[in-house]
């Protein structure tokens, strides 16, 4: 694949960029983004540039982590902290996802966003409140394994790490995770499906396709 060197800053001005344009598929006025990548590949920070980008462009936005949609401990640790099926299948609540930040975004939709609903440190519900995104406003969604789930995005962006890259970057306590990313690359092809792709195996120098 052919990939263009780019700075992180102007990857953020250019995807703000075609956000300002952005046409949502369901013809609703909340345009729906999902940055996803694994944590090593840290698409939050992406997700929070955008966001910058478009504040400056006066563009509302609102970023949702799927950390903050984490079932509860009792739940997605049932079979084991290291138990592989459940990481990629049923450690993050989409049920909940569909209901407080995809359900309020569709047409006719109230826009009232619940930004987080689980704390995965104190296993307790976070108890924030409600966001109201005014038309016009982008979610921002970021999180790993993203485009398995039909989720209704209008422009999706991988973060893509190479296999040694994302094994490096990744904690060791973690790396029982990574065969979870491999069958996501051959069941989803992140890369080839994604509308946008960056490749960030050096931090410092990203390249994209978009």
């Amino acid at each position: 694949m052919r990939l263009e060197a780019i700075t992180w800053d102007r990857l953020g001005d250019l995807l703000a960029e075609r956000l300002l344009e952005l046409k949502t598929a369901d013809g609703g006025p909340w345009p729906r983004v999902a940055l996803d990548g694994a944590p090593a590949a840290r698409p939050g920070d992406l997700a929070e540039r955008v966001a910058e980008a478009l504040r400056i462009r006066g563009r509302p936005s609102l970023v949702v982590g799927t950390e903050g949609f984490l079932r509860p401990a009792s739940v997605r640790l049932e079979y084991g902290h290291r138990d592989l099926e459940s990481y990629y299948g049923g450690w993050y609540d989409t049920g909940a996802l569909w209901r407080e930040v995809f359900g309020p975004l569709e047409p006719g939709g109230s826009g009232r966003v619940l930004p987080d609903l689980w704390d995965p440190v104190t296993d307790r519900a976070t108890r924030s409140p409600y966001v109201r995104l005014p038309p016009g406003g982008v979610l921002l969604l970021h999180g790993p394994l993203l485009l398995r789930h039909w989720f209704p995005f209008d422009l999706s962006v991988h973060v893509l790490l190479s296999p040694g890259a994302l094994r490096r970057r990744t904690a060791e306590a973690e790396h029982w995770t990574l065969p979870a990313f491999e069958r996501y690359e051959q069941e989803t092809d992140p890369a080839g499906t994604a509308d946008v792709l960056v490749r960030a195996d050096d931090p410092r120098h990203p390249a994209w396709r978009g």
